[in-house]
């Protein structure tokens, strides 16, 4: 801007000079030019804050969009990330010993002393005692080094490394559990929306049969009963009707709050309550999730935090050597003082506690190991598990398209029948509710197949 501004001056000083000089000349004065604008500097406008909830305004969001947001906005994750950088830190706690200590002293004293004589003003025959108080003060500065040389590996980091890769894990194990969630309440929106298109279907059919048993009535082809009938099939479809829209709202509020978004965040998503057939291979899938499973690799961490600890309460026996020293000035009357020194300690007994905390140790290493084996079944049973449950929702889902079809069909021929007055009440009430009865097994089928699919992911390790 400095730089700028003398330009400017120095363009106007020209210019200036420029107009006297050709005042003062007898040739005409040339055209007049307009100078060109100074243009301000063009900065670019800071990047609009964005809150999560602008995100799903307005959008018709997607699985992976909704998957996306909550890894991205969920304070669980936050709150585990930080759990990582605590746990990272205090590794450089665990390291801190094996560096050299620096520390700086400065002390001061000032010391009264007492003491009794006679005063000089007085003769032989009249001296009398008196009371002499003088005060030493000293300063003493000084600057203190110490360096552990050997303690036979008792400070060491390993076991604070491995459990800060356990937060690291339980961080992963977060986000793994954020997705599951977020994929079942995505699913189970959808499935509450299907709800209610199949309820309130059931309702238009009930309010027809309504209707056409009041005609019969009222042409006397039909008793009151039927219209009766008619009426209470058409409250219990109204009540079921009520259950579904409420269920898809609190499905929504779910969905929300698993996305780290405020329960009465709007929400548009996408219908995904639609049949795709995988192929699974469990082998694979075992060894997938032995690898990709948090919650394992948590357990080995464990053992192996475990074991470290083991070997540093062994090293407990061993004697420390460190080497120190100091170097200051006492003020006073300003000598150097100074020292190096090399000590070697040594706790050759303390009533057996490095026995206990030694032992102690090594019933945690056990226990540890004993619990990657229990994680390792766990896993193989989840796993297995989950694979049983995707191919069972898959036949069912076939069978309950065939159940729909039928139901259908049936609906249709009894509908006819009781339109043609050869029909009872009951047969078509029947009827209805069997249709309405497998739309909603489909539906739920279809649901349980995709909830099913997002445990596989969750049991194999996949986010």
């Amino acid at each position: 801007m400095r730089m700028r501004a003398r330009l400017l001056l120095a363009g106007a000083a020209l210019v200036v000079a420029t107009t006297n000089a050709m005042a003062q000349a007898p040739t005409a004065p040339p055209p007049a030019q307009t100078a060109p604008p100074v243009v301000p500097p063009v900065t670019s406008p800071p990047p609009p804050v964005t809150s999560p909830q602008s995100q799903v305004f307005g959008k018709v969001l997607s699985l992976d969009d909704a998957v996306a947001i909550a890894l991205e906005t969920q304070p669980n994750i936050r709150a585990r990330i930080s759990d990582y950088i605590a746990a990272a830190f205090r590794v450089d706690q665990a390291l801190a010993p094996l560096l050299p200590q620096i520390t700086g002293s400065w002390t001061v004293a000032r010391d009264q002393n007492v003491s009794g004589g006679v005063s000089p003003l007085t003769t032989t025959a009249t001296q009398t005692a008196r009371t002499i108080t003088t005060w030493t003060t000293t300063t003493v500065a000084r600057l203190s080094l110490s360096q552990i040389l050997f303690d036979f590996g008792k400070n060491f980091t390993e076991a604070a490394r491995k459990l800060a890769d356990f937060a690291l894990e339980d961080t992963e194990l977060q986000r793994q559990l954020v997705t599951q969630t977020v994929k079942e309440s995505y699913t189970n929106i959808n499935f509450a929306v299907r709800l209610i298109q199949v309820n309130q279907q059931a309702v238009e059919r009930a309010e027809l049969n309504l209707r056409s048993a009041r005609g019969f009535f009222e042409v006397g082809t039909r008793p009151k009963s039927d219209v009766a009938r008619a009426e209470v099939d058409v409250a219990n479809a109204k009540v079921d009707l009520i259950r579904a829209r409420n269920a898809e709202r609190l499905a929504r509020v779910a969905l929300a709050t698993a996305m780290g978004l405020p329960a009465t965040t709007p929400l548009q998503i996408q219908d995904n309550l639609i049949y795709q057939p995988i192929t699974m291979d469990r082998a694979r899938l075992a060894e997938d999730a032995l690898r990709q499973r948090p919650e394992y690799r948590q357990a080995r961490l464990n053992a192996e935090a475990n074991d470290a600890r083991l070997r540093r309460s062994f090293r407990d026996f061993f004697p420390d050597i460190v080497g120190g020293g100091f170097y200051g000035a006492a003020r006073a009357d300003m000598n150097e003082i100074w020292e190096l020194n090399l000590s070697l300690n040594w706790t050759l007994y303390d009533g057996g506690n490095r026995i206990a905390r030694y032992r102690e140790a090594r019933a945690n290493l056990d226990a540890a190991q004993a619990r990657v084996k229990a994680s390792e079944l766990d896993i193989s049973r989840e796993v297995e598990q989950s694979i049983n449950n995707v191919i069972e929702a898959d036949e069912r889902i076939q069978a309950a398209q065939v159940a729909v079809a039928s139901a259908q069909e049936n609906f249709r021929l009894a509908q006819g029948r009781f339109d043609a007055g050869v029909g009872t009440i009951l047969e078509l009430t029947d009827a209805q509710l069997a249709l309405t009865q497998a739309q909603n097994t489909e539906a739920q089928a279809l649901a349980d197949y995709r909830i099913a699919l997002a445990r596989l992911d969750r049991a194999v390790g996949r986010r």
